[in-house]
Protein backbone atom coordinates (compact mmCIF):
# COMPACT_ATOMS: atom_id res chain seq x y z
CA UNK A 1 0.00 0.00 0.00
CA UNK A 2 1.35 3.49 -1.35
CA UNK A 3 0.69 6.27 1.78
CA UNK A 4 -0.18 9.57 0.82
CA UNK A 5 2.05 11.45 3.47
CA UNK A 6 4.33 10.33 5.76
CA UNK A 7 4.87 11.61 9.40
CA UNK A 8 7.89 10.74 11.61
CA UNK A 9 7.68 11.48 15.42
CA UNK A 10 9.79 11.57 17.92
CA UNK A 11 8.92 9.88 21.21
CA UNK A 12 9.99 11.46 24.37
CA UNK A 13 8.44 14.93 24.72
CA UNK A 14 6.30 14.60 21.93
CA UNK A 15 4.40 11.41 22.34
CA UNK A 16 5.01 10.31 26.19
CA UNK A 17 6.51 12.80 29.00
CA UNK A 18 7.47 12.05 32.56
CA UNK A 19 7.89 8.71 31.92
CA UNK A 20 9.73 8.36 35.35
CA UNK A 21 13.41 7.33 35.94
CA UNK A 22 13.68 4.16 34.14
CA UNK A 23 15.25 5.31 30.63
CA UNK A 24 18.36 7.40 32.27
CA UNK A 25 18.46 4.31 35.27
CA UNK A 26 18.97 1.81 32.34
CA UNK A 27 21.64 3.74 30.68
CA UNK A 28 23.67 3.79 34.31
CA UNK A 29 22.91 -0.12 35.01
CA UNK A 30 24.52 -0.39 30.97
CA UNK A 31 27.46 1.29 31.99
CA UNK A 32 27.81 -0.47 35.56
CA UNK A 33 26.82 -4.07 34.21
CA UNK A 34 29.61 -4.10 31.40
CA UNK A 35 32.27 -2.03 32.84
CA UNK A 36 32.17 -1.22 36.76
CA UNK A 37 31.93 2.25 36.03
CA UNK A 38 29.73 4.41 38.34
CA UNK A 39 28.07 7.22 36.45
CA UNK A 40 25.26 9.23 35.98
CA UNK A 41 23.26 11.33 33.68
CA UNK A 42 22.72 14.34 35.65
CA UNK A 43 23.88 17.53 34.54
CA UNK A 44 23.63 16.28 30.95
CA UNK A 45 21.20 18.54 28.33
CA UNK A 46 19.93 14.95 27.62
CA UNK A 47 16.50 16.57 25.26
CA UNK A 48 17.28 15.90 22.08
CA UNK A 49 20.33 13.66 22.48
CA UNK A 50 20.90 10.21 20.85
CA UNK A 51 21.66 7.49 23.58
CA UNK A 52 25.16 6.15 22.15
CA UNK A 53 26.13 10.11 22.89
CA UNK A 54 24.58 9.95 26.01
CA UNK A 55 26.52 7.28 27.09
CA UNK A 56 29.08 8.67 26.00
CA UNK A 57 29.11 11.94 28.41
CA UNK A 58 28.30 9.65 31.03
CA UNK A 59 31.68 7.70 30.81
CA UNK A 60 33.74 10.62 29.77
CA UNK A 61 32.92 12.40 32.97
CA UNK A 62 33.34 8.62 34.91
CA UNK A 63 37.16 9.25 33.46
CA UNK A 64 36.86 6.01 30.76
CA UNK A 65 39.28 6.84 27.92
CA UNK A 66 37.93 6.76 24.18
CA UNK A 67 39.17 3.14 23.43
CA UNK A 68 37.27 1.91 26.39
CA UNK A 69 34.18 3.47 25.19
CA UNK A 70 33.98 2.45 21.84
CA UNK A 71 34.86 -1.05 22.99
CA UNK A 72 32.29 -1.74 25.62
CA UNK A 73 29.46 -0.13 24.04
CA UNK A 74 27.94 -2.52 22.11
CA UNK A 75 26.99 -4.35 25.39
CA UNK A 76 26.51 -1.40 26.97
CA UNK A 77 23.01 -1.10 24.84
CA UNK A 78 22.07 -4.78 24.79
CA UNK A 79 22.43 -4.35 28.96
CA UNK A 80 21.07 -1.25 29.38
CA UNK A 81 17.90 -2.48 27.11
CA UNK A 82 17.50 -5.87 28.92
CA UNK A 83 17.22 -3.38 31.79
CA UNK A 84 14.59 -1.21 30.36
CA UNK A 85 12.51 -4.17 29.26
CA UNK A 86 12.20 -5.73 32.63
CA UNK A 87 11.97 -2.05 34.63
CA UNK A 88 9.35 0.17 32.09
CA UNK A 89 6.13 0.55 33.80
CA UNK A 90 2.47 1.16 32.41
CA UNK A 91 2.60 4.61 30.47
CA UNK A 92 -0.96 4.87 29.04
CA UNK A 93 -1.49 8.16 31.03
CA UNK A 94 1.63 9.38 29.99
CA UNK A 95 0.37 10.35 26.78
CA UNK A 96 1.41 14.06 25.45
CA UNK A 97 -1.79 16.07 25.14
CA UNK A 98 -3.80 15.18 21.75
CA UNK A 99 -1.83 11.95 21.07
CA UNK A 100 -4.01 9.03 21.06
CA UNK A 101 -6.72 10.92 18.78
CA UNK A 102 -4.00 12.12 16.24
CA UNK A 103 -2.40 9.04 15.93
CA UNK A 104 -5.90 7.28 14.97
CA UNK A 105 -6.92 10.24 12.73
CA UNK A 106 -3.89 9.88 10.86
CA UNK A 107 -4.20 6.37 10.48
CA UNK A 108 -7.92 6.50 9.11
CA UNK A 109 -6.72 8.73 6.69
CA UNK A 110 -4.13 6.44 5.33
CA UNK A 111 -0.87 8.26 6.11
CA UNK A 112 2.38 6.20 7.12
CA UNK A 113 3.11 6.85 10.72
CA UNK A 114 7.17 6.50 11.51
CA UNK A 115 9.76 7.13 14.41
CA UNK A 116 12.93 9.48 14.39
CA UNK A 117 14.44 9.22 17.93
CA UNK A 118 17.57 8.86 19.97
CA UNK A 119 15.72 5.88 22.22
CA UNK A 120 17.90 2.68 21.49
CA UNK A 121 15.50 0.98 19.53
CA UNK A 122 14.74 -1.80 22.13
CA UNK A 123 13.51 0.76 24.61
CA UNK A 124 11.62 3.11 22.19
CA UNK A 125 9.22 0.30 21.26
CA UNK A 126 9.00 -0.98 24.61
CA UNK A 127 8.31 2.39 25.68
CA UNK A 128 5.48 2.66 22.85
CA UNK A 129 4.09 -0.42 24.03
CA UNK A 130 3.62 0.69 27.42
CA UNK A 131 1.90 3.49 26.57
CA UNK A 132 -0.38 1.85 24.32
CA UNK A 133 0.53 3.43 20.87
CA UNK A 134 3.08 1.09 19.17
CA UNK A 135 0.46 -0.13 17.01
CA UNK A 136 0.27 3.40 15.38
CA UNK A 137 4.12 2.82 13.63
CA UNK A 138 5.21 0.73 11.06
CA UNK A 139 8.49 0.96 11.47
CA UNK A 140 11.74 3.64 12.90
CA UNK A 141 14.92 5.32 13.03
CA UNK A 142 16.88 4.96 16.54
CA UNK A 143 19.58 5.94 18.34
CA UNK A 144 22.31 3.51 17.73
CA UNK A 145 21.60 3.45 13.42
CA UNK A 146 23.16 7.15 13.04
CA UNK A 147 25.62 9.31 14.21
CA UNK A 148 22.78 12.34 14.25
CA UNK A 149 19.57 12.78 14.55
CA UNK A 150 19.34 14.32 10.95
CA UNK A 151 20.81 10.99 9.95
CA UNK A 152 18.18 8.96 11.71
CA UNK A 153 15.57 11.07 9.80
CA UNK A 154 17.74 10.36 6.58
CA UNK A 155 17.36 6.57 6.81
CA UNK A 156 13.28 6.80 7.96
CA UNK A 157 12.79 8.69 4.40
CA UNK A 158 15.18 6.10 2.75
CA UNK A 159 13.43 2.98 4.19
CA UNK A 160 9.57 4.34 3.51
CA UNK A 161 10.76 5.25 -0.42
CA UNK A 162 12.42 2.02 -1.03
CA UNK A 163 9.95 -0.48 0.60
CA UNK A 164 7.39 2.16 -1.68
CA UNK A 165 5.46 2.96 1.73
CA UNK A 166 5.12 6.51 0.17
CA UNK A 167 6.44 8.14 -3.49
CA UNK A 168 9.15 10.10 -3.49
CA UNK A 169 7.28 13.34 -4.25
CA UNK A 170 4.68 12.72 -1.06
CA UNK A 171 4.90 15.25 1.48
CA UNK A 172 7.21 14.20 4.59
CA UNK A 173 6.94 16.18 8.18
CA UNK A 174 9.25 15.59 10.95
CA UNK A 175 7.18 16.20 14.78
CA UNK A 176 9.64 17.00 17.90
CA UNK A 177 10.05 18.44 21.04
CA UNK A 178 13.43 19.70 20.70
CA UNK A 179 15.59 21.75 18.50
CA UNK A 180 17.26 19.08 17.33
CA UNK A 181 14.27 17.65 15.77
CA UNK A 182 13.99 20.97 13.63
CA UNK A 183 17.54 20.78 12.92
CA UNK A 184 17.17 17.16 11.00
CA UNK A 185 14.16 18.15 8.90
CA UNK A 186 15.93 20.62 7.78
CA UNK A 187 19.06 18.63 7.03
CA UNK A 188 16.39 16.67 5.00
CA UNK A 189 14.65 19.15 3.34
CA UNK A 190 11.34 18.15 5.09
CA UNK A 191 8.70 19.82 7.29
CA UNK A 192 9.42 20.66 10.31
CA UNK A 193 6.62 20.79 13.21
CA UNK A 194 7.93 21.53 16.66
CA UNK A 195 5.28 21.51 19.64
CA UNK A 196 6.13 22.68 23.17
CA UNK A 197 5.33 19.68 25.18
CA UNK A 198 8.97 18.94 26.49
CA UNK A 199 11.76 20.84 28.29
CA UNK A 200 12.23 23.40 25.04
CA UNK A 201 9.43 26.28 25.49
CA UNK A 202 7.54 27.84 22.78
CA UNK A 203 10.27 30.57 22.19
CA UNK A 204 13.25 28.99 22.22
CA UNK A 205 11.72 26.75 19.62
CA UNK A 206 10.70 29.49 17.62
CA UNK A 207 14.15 30.78 17.29
CA UNK A 208 15.17 27.47 15.81
CA UNK A 209 12.78 28.72 12.53
CA UNK A 210 10.23 25.65 12.22
CA UNK A 211 7.87 25.27 9.65
CA UNK A 212 5.11 24.86 12.34
CA UNK A 213 5.11 25.69 15.89
CA UNK A 214 2.12 23.90 18.24
CA UNK A 215 1.58 24.47 21.73
CA UNK A 216 0.82 20.59 21.51
CA UNK A 217 -1.05 18.03 19.18
CA UNK A 218 -4.28 19.22 19.37
CA UNK A 219 -3.27 21.94 17.12
CA UNK A 220 -1.85 19.49 14.96
CA UNK A 221 -4.51 19.57 11.49
CA UNK A 222 -4.20 17.14 8.48
CA UNK A 223 -3.70 20.34 5.63
CA UNK A 224 -0.77 20.87 7.72
CA UNK A 225 0.85 17.01 6.75
CA UNK A 226 -0.77 16.85 3.23
CA UNK A 227 0.23 19.81 1.72
CA UNK A 228 3.44 19.08 -0.76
Amino acid sequence: MTHRALVLFDIDGTLVRRAGPHHREALVYGVRRVTGLETTTEGIPVQGMLDPDILTVMMRRAGAPRARIHSSMPEILRAAERYYLRECPVLRDKHCPGVAPLLERLTRRGILLGLVTGNLTRIGWRKLERAGLRDYFRFGAFGEMAKTRAGLAKIAIREARRRAWVERGAPVSLVGDAPADIVAARSNRIRSIAVATGLTSAAELEAEGPDILLPDLRALRLRMIEVV
